[in-house]
């Protein structure tokens, strides 16, 4: 079996520096035989525990399968995460971690039916409380190989909250609780380890991470580059519009930012700038896509499955409600690349150069059926957690009918190891976030903290509302939109719905997007300033334009918030209205963005400010504002001659320039 990962062209490209570029593969390849081999089956026993405890193949009790599972995938995180920055090979500082969490993590298995019939919170027995020690310590471990010390801290400061709530003031303090108590209670407990984000990443989330290796090591992330360069690579800016499409189509299914935009962006970035747009913009554009790309359905990030145990809502409801808010982001992405190429009167990519429709639909049929598939059953079947498994078992069995995409038995170890890293890399990063959980439900400081934002909002929704966004950019800056998430939906969600009498999902939702957009937003924008490293751009330049061409993600939320028609809990009727007037006011927002309106033309400066307020006011669900805007818009279009820039002062303009840069280059040459 060999030991190869099958990263495909995507993947293998040269466009990603060697600092950012995924090493756990070399780190698998230093492994002695023996412990590769170990790694893998590790890798495969975990998905026959999930497969056995998913379709209820032996009985297993909840807590026995959680520790089983994280018996299997959590020792992974010490071997292909380094202990430290120059550790190359595998060493004793990994080995041991992952020897002693495997044990560990055995034997609390062994202990399952022991934890369901008695509390263990307290300890009541003195090695009871060493467990929970080990465990505590070896998962904050985790977190800070797959996180980083940043996400250590927080993961620590919130998850031994309540050994000094009684210190703190105002809404933050709690009763005091010993340190006892709180590794207990984070370790043992329904609100902390072995709850809702264990419970999601066990039963649901491992499902589609299996399907997700088991594309990628089939060809899907090129299939879909290849779909978007056929279908969008001709058109005026066509490199940066198949960014656009791929990102979607990849972002879909992996459903993690940062992979997504090294992944498709170290192929994406260099075409854009090879059709002429500036390193800045490449960057931005691909990192608004990949972050687009985890909020785009069937397959969304780790936070929408949460999201839908925390709330009690099925999958399939979040998944139809992110259809909208998804598609007009994507909407309004395109919208600021075609104003940018008309502007710029960049063309599109010769149709020679790109492949055919009709030939990448025929070599990558299998993928979109798929993809069908998984729509079906977790839209209209309703199958939940075995969606995953049943398109996974679909795509093995269509693969047989196409010869190259066929899984050889060469390439089981491949994608072994492609499933356990997924794997790993996930529960080292969620693992960690279940003990913000335990220790803010284990003061009962959540429940309270909402009821004085109430308070200090005055009854102000708007208030509320501001405090909320600026805890998400926050959390959401430091990578940890997780954390966030959970964080504020046990504080702020409970406050917005008791002020607003607002809608549960649109509220979760609203959360959830802006925890997620601040990945784009500066001043630490990671998406962005990974995008950089890639489009060899300025950092700071790369996040600011980020941030503007991705505007619509700062207000949709907003918009669906206060309208949830525009997420489908609402009136057909409401849907059809507002997605309407949101799709006129995102073609208004990126055109005065970009000083191009579609069908229009250039705008003359002042006139910008005045088409974005008016889009934003027709998107706004309230009909004096969007009756405003739409008086402020016909006002504009009425005054085309004061507005729009004419072709021959453009042509003008660009005379001067040309001849300007003509002789900056002579004088250069003189010297």
């Amino acid at each position: 079996m060999t030991s190869r990962v099958p990263n495909g062209p995507i993947m293998a490209s040269g466009g990603v520096p060697e600092e950012i570029k995924d090493r756990t593969l070399d780190r698998f390849k230093t492994m002695p035989v023996w412990v590769r081999w170990i790694t893998l089956a590790l890798s495969i026993g975990g998905v026959g525990i999930a497969v056995t405890y998913i379709f209820g193949l032996y009985p297993l009790l909840d807590l026995t399968y959680y520790f089983l599972l994280m018996a299997m995938y959590l020792p992974l995180v010490y071997l292909l995460s380094p202990a430290y920055k120059r550790e190359q090979r595998v060493g004793f500082l990994s080995y041991l971690p992952a020897i002693a969490i495997f044990l560990v993590m055995l034997f609390l298995a062994s202990k399952g039916r022991d934890l369901v019939y008695q509390s263990w919170v307290p300890a009541s027995e003195p090695w009871q409380l060493y467990v929970a020690v080990a465990v505590f310590l070896l998962v904050l471990e985790a977190a800070r190989r797959s996180g980083g010390l940043i996400f250590l801290g927080i993961v620590v400061f919130l998850g031994l909250y309540p050994v000094f709530a009684e210190h703190m003031p105002g809404i933050f303090w709690g009763p005091p609780t010993s340190i006892e108590r709180t590794i207990a209670f984070n370790v043992y407990s329904g609100d902390g380890m072995l709850g809702v984000v264990t419970r999601v990443v066990g039963e649901v989330i491992i499902g589609f991470l299996i399907l997700a290796a088991l594309l990628v090591a089939t060809g899907a992330a090129d299939f879909f580059l290849k779909l978007a360069m056929s279908l969008m690579g001709h058109a005026r800016g066509g490199a940066a519009k198949v960014s656009v499409l791929a990102s979607g189509f990849f972002g879909s299914l992996s459903g993690s930012i940062f992979g997504n935009v090294v992944s498709t962006g170290s192929v994406t970035i260099p075409a854009m700038k090879k059709g002429k747009f500036p390193g800045y913009y490449a960057g931005a554009l691909e990192a608004c896509a990949s972050t687009g790309g985890m909020l785009m359905p069937p397959v969304m990030g780790a936070v929408a499955f949460i999201m839908a145990d925390f709330t009690n809502t099925e999958y399939a409801v979040i998944v139809v409600a992110a259809i909208i808010p998804s598609a007009l982001y994507f909407f309004g992405l395109y919208c600021h690349v075609d104003g940018y190429a008309a502007k710029a009167e960049l063309k599109g990519m010769p149709r020679e150069e790109l492949p055919s429709l009709w030939q990448t639909l025929k070599d990558g049929w299998p993928f979109l059926v798929v993809v069908a598939f998984l729509v079906w059953g977790l839209v209209f079947m309703r199958w939940e957690r075995l969606t995953p498994f049943y398109a996974s078992g679909l795509l093995i069995a269509l693969t047989f009918l196409k010869r190259d995409l066929m899984i050889k038995f060469d390439r089981i170890g491949d994608i072994t190891f492609q499933i356990g890293k997924l794997l790993s890399q996930t529960m080292g990063l969620l693992i960690p976030t279940s003990f913000i959980l335990g220790g803010l439900m284990a003061t009962g400081v959540a429940p309270s903290i909402s009821a004085d934002l109430v308070r200090m909002g005055g009854d102000s929704l708007i208030m509320v509302l501001a405090i909320g966004i600026g805890v998400c950019i926050i959390f959401g800056m430091l990578g940890m939109i997780v954390a966030a998430y959970l964080m504020l939906a046990l504080t702020m969600a409970p406050a917005l719905e008791q002020i607003g009498n607002l809608n549960t999902l649109a509220v979760h939702l609203f959360i959830a997007y802006y925890a997620t957009l601040a990945a784009i937003t500066p001043p630490v924008a990671l998406a962005a300033f990974l995008a950089s490293r890639i489009s060899d751009s300025d950092p700071m330049k790369t996040s600011l334009h980020a941030a503007r061409l991705g505007i619509v993600l700062y207000f949709i939320p907003i918009f669906f918030l206060f309208e949830p028609a525009l997420i489908f809990q609402g009136p057909l009727h409401l849907t059809a209205i507002w997605l309407s007037l949101n799709i006129v006011a995102i073609i208004l927002i990126a055109g005065g963005s970009e000083g191009y309106l579609m069908k229009y033309g250039r705008l003359r400066g002042w006139a910008r400010p005045l088409v974005i307020i008016s889009g934003l006011m027709i998107g706004f669900p309230e009909w004096t504002s969007s009756l405003i805007g739409g008086g402020i818009v016909v006002a504009i279009l009425l005054l085309r001659r004061f507005v729009r820039i004419p072709q021959a002062e453009l042509d003008q303009r660009r005379q001067l320039r040309e001849q300007a840069e003509a002789r900056v280059q002579q004088q250069a040459s003189v010297r």
